[in-house]
């Protein structure tokens, strides 16, 4: 069925059979008048196979309940796929007023699938069956986690309360639509303009060429700082002029809390209260027990106790490591001079300098982007035997854009991989892995292989010159590339289970596990070489980057914990939030504050992970994973970095299961084991 849009007299792309490579999402050809309709038409699809089910005149079984829904809604996933990450990823003004309407209207659609009295009762009848006792792991976990979604969505509401929940509902999604787009537009609005070359003092050659470049693209003479990651860190880390670096942090600090149109400290507010209000709406007490009954870490007690061990462990080392970089400042600036925010990075980078003979502009020259490339696909293929081929037939949604095809070490085909390393206006900030189709096998058996899309936010190259990354950058890779793999082994039956499609406070684990290769020795000299000369980065520079690896791991251990206090702060609220949004981020991070209080920034107004993310009351999960990621990597170590078998292990009980079983039935399966902190505490150096 094609549906002709009016506007430009072609056929909408969603409606026909994707005739690409691999059936790959046709971007060349969608243009923003396809999703509406394309939208409507999915949904009208969906309500037409939930009636067939609904109207089913047998009796509700396993296959024509549980499996006729997961399998219903095809065309309305692809679009929303689509649409979300293009909204994040390569997003105009006219994406973000469509998805003012959009937005609601797919969350109103998902409401009224959780609150269809019928629906849910041929999915009780097949929950309550004795017989699906009998059900093996995979399929017992869809029937669960479908019963559970049907409960978490307001089945068991009545009356008023459905339509409550259904405002409160739309309410949310568009307040945290309207968080999203704050942030976007705070984020391009900052510009520092510099017209003087003193002013630059400090920074190296590459960022003062980068400065220009981004000055002459955007009409201005001399030199532009932005509030972009390459942009902003290296700014932060080099530059000599004091006040130019305070009013840089000032700008990132105080992103939408100027009173202005972007304004996200009433956003905040209002975001809180409403999940709280749903959630009561449920039965839970907060939000954060409503999130934490599917996590690993089942109650606020769980979380709290583990941000808390932590806390004990390395606040003394944190604390102990602003005093150094402290000493080191008073040398140069007397001994009033204290250390603030935006001197942080700035002194800290001196005295790993001074400590290890290390700055990350000497390792810059090693790590040329297609070689890391190179060296982060080849480990891949020593671990696991998959292969990348490059395929510039498949469509991509910007020229910068590129897509691979990856092989499995037999040659059968495993998933298209696409990456987008550069900041561009319509991408939002920081790194991420999403799907445009995930993993499933179809009716017949046969198996449906993924579509999985790196996007990050390197330093852009100037001129001809070659991407230089930071290492800083290439673990970011590595972190990302982590949750690729997971995507791509991904071996279930149902799309639901599929890749990421796990417990969110084990989703990092095979992100985080990756980046324990960044200062591998063995690993950097197979593609780390300088991108002039050819010559390997040397062994001596390896050595000084693993002695300086726990440089400051008290501190951002403890900035991490802050986030996660925060995060739980607002999500065990029982009360609705009426007060000072700064003053109260303020307090609840005080025992976790390293660095003098700065009273007007917030991160609250620009926490997106927590505020129009999914990491609400699950923040923690960074930290959580990583007490798995150490451990898993302890095992790595004791039989070799590289060891086969044991990446075979991580595949097949990790990465391919995706969430077809409760997590640490997974971890023990591997790890023969539940983690301990222990192995954390010794890699940070915090126990030795």
């Amino acid at each position: 069925m094609n549906i002709i849009d009016t506007n430009n007299r072609h056929p909408n792309p969603f409606l026909e059979e994707y005739t690409t490579p691999h059936a790959t999402t046709p971007f060349d050809r969608i243009c923003v008048e396809h999703y509406e309709s394309a939208m409507k038409e999915g949904i009208c699809r969906q309500n037409e196979e939930i009636s067939a089910i609904v109207g089913n005149p047998e009796a509700p079984t396993f296959d024509n309940t549980i499996v006729a829904y997961e399998r219903s809604g095809q065309l309305l996933d692809r679009v929303e796929a689509t649409f979300d990450n293009l909204l994040s990823a390569e997003t105009t003004v006219e994406m973000q007023r469509l998805a003012r309407s959009l937005v609601p209207l797919y969350s109103e659609h998902v409401d009224s699938i959780f609150l269809n009295e019928a629906l849910f009762e041929r999915v009780r009848t097949v929950y309550n069956d004795p017989a699906s006792g009998n059900l093996d792991a995979e399929r017992r976990q869809l029937l669960e986690n479908l019963y559970d979604s049907f409960m978490r969505g307001g089945a068991n509401l009545q009356g008023e309360d459905k339509e409550t929940f259904r405002a409160l509902n739309r309410q949310l999604s568009l307040l945290q639509l309207q968080f999203l787009d704050n942030n976007l537009a705070e984020n391009h609005a900052f510009r520092m303009i510099l017209d003087e070359a003193a002013q630059l003092s400090g920074l190296p050659q590459s960022a003062v060429d980068a400065a220009a470049q981004t000055a002459r693209e955007n009409g201005e003479s001399g030199w532009m700082i932005t509030l972009q990651a390459p942009s902003y860190n290296s700014f932060m880390t080099y530059a000599d002029d004091r006040q130019l670096r305070r009013m840089l942090y000032m700008g990132f600090g105080t992103r939408c809390m100027h009173g202005n149109q972007w304004d996200n400290l009433d956003v905040v507010k209002k975001i809180v209260n409403t999940r709280m209000k749903i959630v009561q709406l449920l039965g839970y007490t907060d939000y954060a027990q409503y999130k934490l009954q599917r996590r690993m870490a089942q109650s606020n007690t769980e979380v709290y106790s583990l941000l808390n061990q932590l806390l004990d462990a390395y606040a003394p080392t944190a604390r102990e490591e602003y005093r150094e970089v402290q000493a080191l400042a008073q040398q140069t600036e007397g001994d009033g001079f204290v250390v603030m925010p935006w001197d942080w990075a700035y002194y800290s980078s001196k005295l790993k300098k001074q400590k290890y003979k290390l700055d990350s502009e000497l390792l810059r020259p090693y790590l040329e982007l297609n070689r890391v490339i190179a060296g982060v696909f080849g480990l891949a293929t020593r671990l696991y035997g998959i292969t990348f081929r490059k395929n510039p037939d498949i469509p991509v949604y910007h020229k910068e854009v590129e897509a691979f095809e990856v092989y499995d070490q037999d040659g059968t085909f495993l998933a298209v991989l696409y990456v987008d390393f550069y900041p561009r206006p319509g991408k939002r900030q920081g790194a991420w892995m999403t799907c445009y189709k995930t993993q499933w096998r179809n009716a017949d058996g046969t198996d449906s292989r993924p579509h999985i899309s790196l996007v990050m936010n390197f330093t852009r190259p100037v001129g001809d010159r070659s991407t230089l990354l930071t290492f800083d950058e290439l673990k970011t890779f590595l972190h990302e590339f982590g949750h690729a793999l997971h995507g791509i082994f991904s071996n279930v039956t149902y799309k639901s289970l599929s890749g990421t499609g796990v417990y969110y406070d084990f989703v990092e684990l095979p992100s985080q596990f990756m980046e324990n290769y960044a200062a591998n020795k063995e690993f950097l000299h197979t593609f780390a070489r300088h991108y002039q000369t050819d010559e390997p980065i040397p062994d001596e520079w390896i050595d000084r980057l693993i002695a300086s690896s726990n440089f400051n791991a008290g501190y951002a251990c403890l900035r991490q914990l802050g986030f996660g206090f925060l995060d739980m702060a607002w999500h065990t609220r029982t009360t609705l939030f009426d007060d000072d949004v700064v003053a109260y981020e303020q307090q609840v991070m005080a025992p976790v504050q390293v660095l003098p209080v700065v009273k007007e920034v917030c991160v609250s107004a620009q926490f997106g992970h927590i505020f129009s993310g999914e990491y609400a009351a699950g923040y923690y999960s960074y930290k959580w994973s990583e007490v798995l990621d150490a451990d898993a990597y302890s095992l790595f170590e004791q039989r070799g970095s590289f060891d086969r078998a044991t990446a075979a292990s991580f595949r097949e009980n990790i990465l391919s299961k995706g969430g077809t079983e409760y997590p640490m039935t997974l971890y023990k399966r591997f790890r023969g084991q539940e983690p301990a902190i222990d192995a954390l505490l010794i890699r940070n150096e915090i126990k030795k």
